[in-house]
């Protein structure tokens, strides 16, 4: 099954010359492990915006094609109903977490999901229990470590169970233990038959990927033998 479908994506924001993303096309299937690699500033970062539908509907460009998620245009689909289905992490935890308290952090997505009051109290204790994070429910994330703020923006997004998941380089920050951590976290994802895209500079952690594509002169090719 087709969870993400792209034809012919074009792309520019506004203050570019020239188009980051040129015909660029793309399937992931349901239960799909995805890693996207390439140099910095190849539109990466972009594409997962796409695919979340941050582009178009909240950042603004030039856009042409056809991005497709579960069968639904995303220009057409709203973004609240979008984020029901799919879930971004992204490299930088400060501009994903913004509540005074962990717990609260991750309450956030499931309370306006409009998940039961009960429900959402099992799924804060399962997300830190996905992370290792269970020892810091009550602290402040301005206290924590880089590291320790991206897994607690990690299980934000595992509170809401989407059945889609974007990561963002979300390794940057972490040590080996945690870097272990999160490559569990996504293998466990596929046992559950949930799909995760990922864009990656560490090639040690692309070994957990069913395909690798690079992004390079605004298209992606698959590399083989990696």
């Amino acid at each position: 099954m087709k969870v993400v479908e792209i034809n012919n994506l074009y792309f520019k924001y506004k203050s570019q010359d020239e188009y980051l993303l040129k015909g660029l096309n793309l399937v992931v299937n349901k239960g799909e492990i995805l890693a996207v690699i390439g140099e910095s500033g190849c539109g990466k970062s972009t594409l997962l915006s796409i695919i979340c539908g941050i582009i178009p509907h909240i950042r603004k460009g030039y856009i042409e094609g056809e991005v497709k998620l579960l069968g639904k245009e995303v220009k057409k689909t709203k973004i609240k109903d979008i984020a029901k289905k799919v879930g971004i992490v992204f490299q930088d935890p400060d501009s994903q977490i913004f509540l005074p308290a962990v717990e609260d952090e991750i309450a956030f997505g499931p309370e306006n999901l409009m998940v039961p009051r009960e429900e959402i109290g099992l799924r804060i204790e399962d997300a830190l229990k996905a992370v290792s994070m269970e020892d810091y429910r009550h602290e402040n994330p301005n206290n924590l470590s880089g590291g320790q703020k991206q897994l607690i923006a990690l299980a934000s997004i595992l509170a809401m169970k989407p059945s889609i998941l974007l990561f963002d380089e979300i390794s940057s920050q972490l040590d080996e233990e945690s870097k272990k951590q999160v490559k569990k976290i996504i293998l466990n994802l596929k046992e559950k038959g949930e799909t995760v895209v990922f864009v990656e500079h560490d090639l040690k952690t692309l070994d957990i990927a069913d395909r690798v594509l690079e992004l390079k002169n605004g298209v992606l090719n698959e590399l083989k033998g990696w």
